[in-house]
Parts: structure tokens; sequence; C-alpha cells
């Protein structure tokens, strides 16, 4: 069986070509797309894509249909199969109008990709995703020491997610001149920032009590006063290592740059809330813990849409629908709280209408 073939390797240049600059597709999204064509290849024995014809889309359907995950074991997700089929269903609609292949295709063909209704709904079905309380995470920021540098840049990077929510690669990227601690803000300026879809926005930190604040402040004066750091030196360094007394490699300081990725940040977040005897949250979690909570402490429209805004959303809509979801406890005890013969609404009247005006007017806008 081949294991190459130069023709689909030209033309799969050309499409990865086409998604980056017309179709403004991001790195990890054009992987994504060139994992599900290399999937295909394999089951399809590396065969011309001139070629192509629907049984090879039945057939591929059905292989994925038999397929187990590697890491457990388990048949692959509907969320998986659904985006493999979409990648390689757009791949060919494509494919079908380019020159050496219109003759060959046709782009009714495509569609034998697509999944069944049912299948569809179940790979886009919403699940609650776990997240921590506030109080969980100000638990973890307590327990957590804080006498080496590497320690005091531990703690202040668990505070500094839980102030502004950002995601895990831009907690990689920031360097000190992006705070301003007088202004309690923070400026995710993608010429810089690792931010989603290169997005530039201002955080300001949102009032989550506790010592997250403190913790954070301390460690910007020690980069500043003690390390006598500038402006252009990351905020959270990657760790210096060096040999130990017994021979091997050991963590001994800080270095002056960030870290490559966001690895040694999902580490530092999963020994943090191990000790604290709690199970692992990602960085991403904070945005619904910080949701949730603005949706308790917000005391109008107008105060939600500021705290859907911090976090880089251009639509209120974004937020609750990405990250608004109630988590199941919740729903029951909201659900049980309500009084039956409750004769006075909670909501006046006038408020509830706004509301739903709002949420009417943003459903039509695309979401960002």
């Amino acid at each position: 069986m081949a294991k190459h073939n130069a023709a689909n390797a030209r033309i799969k240049r050309e499409y990865f070509q086409y998604l980056k600059e017309a179709g403004r597709r991001s790195e990890a999204s054009i992987d994504a797309v060139a994992k599900a064509l290399d999937r295909f290849e394999q089951a399809n024995g590396h065969k011309d894509f001139r070629k192509f014809h629907r049984q090879q889309a039945v057939a591929f359907k059905r292989k994925l249909d038999e397929e187990r995950a590697v890491r457990t074991g388990k048949p692959l997700g509907r969320a998986t199969v659904n985006s493999t089929l979409s990648a390689l269903r757009a791949f060919f609609v494509w494919l079908a109008g380019q020159p050496g292949y219109k003759s060959h295709l046709r782009y009714g063909d495509a569609d034998y990709f697509n999944l069944a209704e049912t299948e569809v709904r179940i790979a886009k079905a919403v699940r609650h995703k776990p997240f921590p309380s506030l109080e969980t995470v100000h638990h973890v920021l307590s327990a957590m020491p804080f006498e080496t540098d590497i320690e005091k840049r531990n703690r202040a990077l668990v505070a500094f997610a839980l102030l502004t929510g950002a995601r895990d690669g831009a907690l990689a990227s920031f360097r000190l001149k992006h705070i301003d601690l007088r202004d309690g803000r923070v400026d995710q300026d993608a010429r810089d920032v690792k931010t989603k879809a290169s997005k530039t926005f201002s955080t300001w930190f949102y009032p989550v009590g506790g010592e997250a604040l403190e913790v954070f402040q301390d460690w910007c004066r020690h980069l500043r006063e003690v390390l006598l750091w500038n402006d252009e030196d990351p905020l959270f360094p990657a760790t210096r290592i060096g040999i130990g007394e017994g021979g091997g490699f050991v963590a001994v300081g800080l270095r002056r740059d960030g870290w490559a990725n966001a690895g040694p940040i999902r580490k530092i977040f999963s020994e943090a809330f191990a000790a604290a005897g709690q199970p692992y949250y990602n960085p991403h979690s904070f945005r619904d813990t910080l949701v949730q909570y603005g949706e308790r402490v917000c005391p109008n429209i107008e105060a939600f849409k500021a705290w859907s805004q911090n976090m880089g959303h251009t639509h209120a809509m974004t937020t609750l629908t990405s990250y608004g979801t109630i988590s199941p406890h919740r729903q029951a005890e909201l659900i049980r709280g309500i009084a039956v013969d409750q004769t006075t609404p909670s909501i006046d009247p006038a408020t509830l209408a706004q509301v739903m005006a709002t949420l009417q007017k943003m459903g039509g806008k695309a979401l960002s």
C-alpha cells in the first residue's frame, strides 16, 4: 500500500495556503484539517484525489465507526467523527472547483461525508464542563507556598488567572509592560500576547475578593524592585534548570524569558490543586468560574455586558452560550428555591423585557 502521493501533497499545500490566507484560519485549525486529510488518505490507500468517489466517503465513515481512540481504547467520540468529516467535506467541495480536478469531481459527492442528523445533534450537544468554585480557588491559593521565586511565580500565576480569566496561551506570553497596577488593568495586546483570534482588548481585574489581588501585586513589585526587571521582561518567566548536588537536573531559579507554550502552566495548576486536595482544573476553567460569579453579582445588563467585554467577548451572548451553562447542582438548587405560589416576580417586567430584547438582538449577530 502506498504511503505517499505527490499530487495529493501538492494540492493539500495549496488548500492549507487557501485556509490561511483567504480563510484566515489559525495554525491549530489548519493542523486539525491536515490530520483529517491524513486519516482519510491512510484509510483510502493514498489514492489520487482525482479518483474520489462517493463510496470512498461511505467506506471511510464506516471505518471511523470501527476505530478506537489511542488514549482510552474507546470508540471515537461523535464530536471527533463529526469534525473530521466536516473538514473532509469542505476540502472536497473546494477541490471540485480547482483546475485539473473539475472534470473528475462532483460537488454533490462531498455531501456523502455528512453524518446523520441525530449523530450531529449528539456531536454538538452542550455538556456541563466542571469548573472550580470561587471558594475552591481561594483555598488553593492559600495552600500554595511562596518562599522561593519559583513558588512566588506559581502562586501569582494562579491568582492572575482568577483576576483576569486569561487563556493559558496569553498567560505564557504576557510581559510586565502589559500590566497597569494603578488602574488595575492588563492590556491583552495581540502584537505580543497570544490571544484568541489575535484580538486586542483590555481586562480590568475582576473583583473576586480574597488575597488574589494582593498576591499578584506583590509578585509584580518583586519582579521590578527585587529582581530589577523591566517592561520587556516576561510576567511569568520560565524555570531555570541547573545541576543539583546529586548531579541531576533541578530547578534553580527563573530565566529571563517566558514559556514557549502553555504546558508548564497546566502542570503548575495540576500540582497546586493536587497539593490542596482538590481535583485538577485547567486554567481555561477559571473563565467558567468568573462567568458564574458574574451572573450572581452583576446588578443589571449593562454590568454583565462590561463583565463579558472584560473577557474579550464582543457580545454578551457569547459569554452566556459558551460559559453561562448552570451546573446541574446549581440548577437543582435554583429550581427547588422557586416558590410555586410566588405572585410577585423578582424581576420587574421592564427589566425582563429589556433582557429578552437584548438577547433577541444579539442572537442575530455573529458570535465572537
